[in-house]
C-alpha cells in the first residue's frame, strides 16, 4: 500500500486533494514544524536526568515529515485511527499519539488569526487595532455538530432548537475580500445567538471599529446589516439594491468559512474528545491562513 507521503512526493499535484495545501506549502510547513520539534526536543534533553547514553533507546516509528503528513491527512480526510495507522504502517494508538503531538506543533507555529499573532505584544496589538479601523470587517458564525452528550442535563446545555442538533458555534471575522482571518472564536454553545457571541468578543477591537454582518446582527452599533422586510410589507427597490451590494461584500466571510470546512474534521460531526475541539479548529484556521499567504508565514517564522 502506497503511503500518503509517498503519493504526495511522487505526484505533487495531488497534494491539495489529499492534505488541502500545495506541495510547496507542505514542504515549507514541514521545515517550520521540524525546527519547532527540534527546539522542543532540545529543551527536554536539557532537563532530562540521563540513564542511558545519548542516542540510545527506542528510535521513533515515524519521521517528522510523516508526522506532519499524518496530521494533515486526518484533518483533511478524517479517517478512523485504525485506517490512519494502516496508511502509515503504525498502530492505531501510535497514529492517535502522533496526530495529537503534531497537532500541538501546528497550533504553536500557525496563528489562527491576526489578533492571535500579535496578542502577546501589546504595542503590535494596538497598532493592529489602529490599522483594522481603516476597514469594515466582515463577521459571521457557523455551527458544527458534536456527538450528543449522554447526560440529559448536558444535552440540554448543548442543544440548539434552531438547528435541531447539538452543535458548537464558531465566529469568524475577516478582512474585506477575505484576504485574511482577523479573529476567530471557537467552541461556543450552539444555542448562543450570533449577536450575543459578537458582543462577547467586541472588546478585542477599537470602539469605533466598523463591521458588516447579516440579519442576525441587526440592532448592534457600528455594524452594517441588510434591510429587513417589514411585516406585511415589502422593502423598496433601492433597499433591495443596497442589500444586494452588501451581500456581494459580505460573501467573503462565507468563502472563508467554506475554506475552513474543506477540512472534513471542521465540517462533519466532530468525533474527537470535546476538549480538543478548540485546538483542532484553530489549527485548521492556521492552515487556511497558510494557504492564503504562505510567503508571509515563512518570513514571520524564519
Amino acid at each position: 500500500m502506497t503511503s500518503p507521503l509517498a503519493r504526495i512526493e511522487s505526484h505533487p499535484q495531488e497534494a491539495k486533494q489529499l492534505i488541502c495545501i500545495d506541495y510547496e506549502q507542505f514542504i515549507a510547513l514541514v521545515k517550520l514544524a521540524e525546527k519547532h520539534h527540534a527546539e522542543k526536543c532540545a529543551e527536554i534533553e536539557k532537563n532530562k536526568i540521563r540513564i542511558i547514553a545519548p542516542g540510545g533507546g527506542r528510535k521513533p516509528d515515524i519521521s517528522p515529515k510523516e508526522g506532519v503528513c499524518l496530521c494533515l491527512v486526518y484533518l483533511r480526510q478524517k479517517p478512523i485511527f485504525e485506517i490512519l495507522g494502516l496508511l502509515f504502517d503504525i498502530s492505531k494508538t501510535k497514529a492517535n499519539d502522533t496526530f495529537n503531538y503534531w497537532l500541538g506543533i501546528l497550533r504553536e507555529i500557525l496563528p489562527a488569526s491576526q489578533i492571535e499573532e500579535v496578542k502577546a505584544d501589546s504595542e503590535k496589538y494596538q497598532e493592529l487595532r489602529r490599522i483594522l479601523g481603516e476597514y469594515e470587517l466582515i463577521v459571521d458564525s457557523a455551527e458544527q455538530a458534536i456527538q450528543r452528550p449522554v447526560d440529559y442535563q448536558e444535552q440540554k446545555k448543548y442543544y440548539s432548537g434552531k438547528k435541531k442538533m447539538h452543535p458548537l458555534k464558531n465566529q469568524f471575522i475577516v478582512l474585506p475580500n477575505g484576504e485574511d482571518i482577523v479573529d476567530v472564536c471557537v467552541g461556543q454553545l450552539g444555542k448562543t445567538s450570533d449577536i450575543g457571541l459578537f458582543r462577547e468578543t467586541r472588546h478585542k477591537f477599537d470602539a469605533e471599529q466598523k463591521f458588516i454582518g447579516d440579519k442576525a446582527y441587526i440592532g448592534e452599533n457600528k455594524i452594517t446589516t441588510p434591510h429587513k422586510k417589514p411585516k406585511n410589507s415589502e422593502i423598496s427597490q433601492l433597499q433591495k439594491e443596497e442589500n444586494k451590494q452588501l451581500s456581494s461584500r459580505r460573501i467573503s466571510v462565507e468563502h472563508m468559512i467554506c475554506r475552513v470546512k474543506i477540512f472534513r474534521v471542521a465540517s462533519e460531526r466532530f468525533r474527537l474528545s470535546r476538549h480538543r475541539y478548540s485546538q483542532v479548529i484553530m489549527a485548521v484556521s492556521g492552515l487556511v491562513r497558510l494557504r492564503l499567504n504562505c510567503s508571509y508565514f515563512l518570513s514571520v517564522n524564519t
